[in-house]
């Protein structure tokens, strides 16, 4: 894997290391620079909130079976909660899903410390910062890509990934060495060597459920599929 070549990840590093790396990662100028802005200027319905103005680390379930990867936290969803795809529309959506599927204990997940719990399932992003206009660079990603590796490595039972969005879909199959599957809705792919299956959503942005080119149904179609396939359907 590429993170091979990324000497600040020690290739025996556990969960709190890693943590550490990527909360206190400034390797991205450009991506510094805009959390850290978005950080002090606020938002105004969230002129009270203590910004979290930092990378954002993964969340979920060190045992999960399936791992869901996105684009990058929002300005002022993770990069204001601390907590990825928290705080915001899309985490609205995503969550809303899960629970129905059975990976979530609840709909919704608003802050850290709101009770949520993820069962058998673990999100990551592609990129950790916030970027401006949500388009991280084909370098930014390159330098973040290796604590997605340490991710996957980390999460010894995963047997499927979930890619929300282009972007994510790119970046694992680069991970994984792979050239030929395409991008679609509801693409799937069972990877060689032994790899975990590899299934496709459109991301869950407001771009795409407020136009209805991804709806509830569509999206629920994703989890369930992915419980039928954990669970050998």
């Amino acid at each position: 894997m590429a993170g091979e070549q990324f000497s600040g990840i020690p290739e025996d590093m556990d969960w709190q290391a890693l943590y550490m790396h990527v909360v206190t990662c400034a390797r991205c100028p450009r991506l510094v620079a805009w959390r850290q802005q978005v950080a002090r200027e606020r938002r105004k319905m969230y002129r009270d909130w203590d910004y979290w103005g930092r990378p954002v680390p993964g969340l979920g379930d060190p045992d999960a079976r399936l791992l869901v990867v996105g684009l990058a936290p929002a300005a002022h969803g993770g990069n204001r909660t601390g907590r990825v795809f928290t705080g915001d529309s899309s985490g609205d959506f995503l969550f809303s899903a899960l629970h129905k599927a059975g990976f979530a204990n609840q709909p919704r997940a608003e802050f850290r410390g709101d009770g949520l719990r993820l069962t058998d399932v673990y999100i990551a992003a592609a990129a950790r910062c916030a970027p401006p206009d949500n388009k991280p660079t084909p370098q930014e990603l390159d330098t973040c890509q290796p604590y997605l590796e340490t991710e996957l490595r980390l999460l010894a039972k995963v047997q499927g990934v979930v890619a929300l969005g282009q972007i994510a879909f790119d970046r694992l199959l680069k991970i994984y060495g792979q050239r030929g599957p395409k991008f679609g809705h509801g693409a799937f792919y069972r990877l060689p060597d032994g790899l975990p299956w590899l299934l496709a959503s459109y991301h869950p942005s407001r771009q795409n459920t407020q136009t209805g080119r991804l709806t509830e149904d569509m999206f629920a179609e994703i989890w369930f599929q992915a419980r039928d396939l954990l669970n050998g359907a």
